[in-house]
């Protein structure tokens, strides 16, 4: 038996969830990686993998040895990369992982300067918005919204970000600009669920010292950002996008901010993830160099009255699993204080 091909095929699988999956991404047959991984478990005794009508799900054997193995494989194709990276061009396929607003209107418009200057990298982009996600482990680099938190991968911080609140200029024609945050209850909010499943109906604002917060609601929630934004550009309704995800949008007129001079701490900052060693592979490492450069440029290419904002904070929500982001306990005290300054 091959060892180091087993594991690969291993690895992969694990990643994967499925031969077929583990397959695909090495170019062989399926039954060639379901024969050398039931090679590799009667050798060591253990099975690996339950295996399922669903797919492949890792025993706990399987995970303590994903855990010890996947790091020496990375290492030694670091080594192979860095070695050849003197007389080669770097090439390789470079596996991304950030969520679909993300990639469609801040990453995807700068690949093609990438390619221009390494054509012989490949960049595989795969849905995933959260650092837990079962897909995560599958990726080289990540780049995530929020305030992720991951034992054992290095974490840097790529931009901050501003929440602007939006509509499409036929809903603002129809229904008048709110003129602060408090109006927001009067018109249709369209609302993000996160992947705690909490619907982010609470909106805190500032202005030379003084909040106004805000529990809103609309006829849409979605989990999925780009249907917001869909139906907000077809004048749904109201929504809040963070300035970096809806450039294209704001420059052609489809979106029109209202109460930029209301600022936010909410504003999540967007981050880079990936593991130490895997720095060392050239694609990584050319790639990290590009997103940061990007994202500066990003930053640096804001318009005067978009540049200042409040530093970000955690909200008291984030990864609550509350039903909705009004509903905890500091929101509902703050609403009841807000009541008797009103009364």
């Amino acid at each position: 038996m091959d060892k180091l091909r087993a594991l690969e095929y291993f690895i992969a699988a694990a990643n994967e969830r499925s031969f077929t999956g583990a397959a695909r991404l090495l170019d062989v047959s399926v039954p060639a990686v379901a024969r050398l991984v039931g090679a590799l478990e009667q050798k060591l005794g253990v099975a690996l993998f339950d295996r399922t009508v669903q797919g492949l799900t890792l025993t706990a054997d399987g995970v303590n040895y994903l855990d010890a193995c996947q790091p020496l494989l990375e290492q030694l194709s670091a080594a192979d990369e860095a070695l050849r990276g003197g007389a080669l061009r770097p090439r390789g396929t470079l596996v991304l992982g950030t969520s679909p607003i993300l990639s469609q209107h801040s990453i995807l418009p700068a690949l093609p300067e990438f390619h221009a200057r390494y054509p012989d990298i490949h960049i595989d982009i795969r849905n995933i918005d959260r650092v837990t996600a079962p897909e995560a482990s599958t990726a080289e680099v990540l780049v995530l919204y929020g305030w992720p938190k991951q034992p054992g991968m290095v974490h840097r911080h790529l931009a901050d970000t501003r929440l602007l609140i939006c509509a499409a200029p036929q809903y603002w024609e129809r229904h008048g600009a709110p003129q602060s945050p408090r109006d927001l209850q009067q018109h249709q909010c369209l609302l993000f669920r996160d992947h705690e499943g909490t619907v982010i109906d609470y909106w805190e604002h500032e202005r030379d010292g003084h909040s106004e917060a805000v529990a809103v609601n609309g006829w849409l929630v979605s989990s999925h950002r780009d249907a917001i934004l869909d139906a907000v550009i077809a004048g749904q309704g109201v929504a809040r996008f963070t300035d970096l995800s809806i450039r294209e949008p704001l420059r052609r007129g489809l979106l029109v901010p209202v109460l930029t001079d209301w600022q936010t701490r909410q504003s999540p900052p967007i981050n880079l993830l990936y593991r130490s060693n895997q720095r060392r592979l050239p694609r990584v490492r050319l790639f990290i160099e590009f997103l940061t450069d990007l994202f500066q440029r990003l930053e640096n290419e804001r318009t005067p009255d978009l540049a200042d904002n409040l530093a970000a904070e955690q909200p008291h929500w984030y990864r609550r699993r509350h039903s909705r982001a009004s509903a905890t306990p500091t929101a509902t005290s703050k609403r009841s204080l807000r009541a008797e300054q009103d009364a």
